[in-house]
């Protein structure tokens, strides 16, 4: 019995791919979540569910484009940086 157990708790080399790179983007990973709470919900309509899940996924998309634009900007600056060691990068007040 401990046997059976024991081969559902080990992770498949996707799912640890998965992990790691959600704990890499703590706001998709939140995101993530919620959508998975939602999933399992009972209570709600159809309807609320759905409103609900739209919302999630725009925010996740947001999430996402988020993180993108700052890995992208940091490695356009490291790439500047390199080609020309006197560049100064400017960052933009948010």
């Amino acid at each position: 019995m401990k046997d059976k157990h024991s081969k559902s708790l080990r992770l498949s080399v996707g799912e640890q791919q998965l992990i790691e790179q959600l704990r890499q983007h703590p706001d998709m990973m939140e995101r993530m979540q919620s959508i998975l709470r939602m999933a399992g919900s009972s209570g709600k309509t159809a309807d609320e569910i759905e409103e609900l899940l739209i919302s999630e996924i725009q925010r996740l998309g947001q999430a996402t484009m988020q993180s993108w634009a700052v890995r992208s900007e940091q490695q356009l600056a490291q790439e500047l940086k390199r080609k020309d060691s006197s560049a100064t990068v400017i960052k933009k007040k948010r």
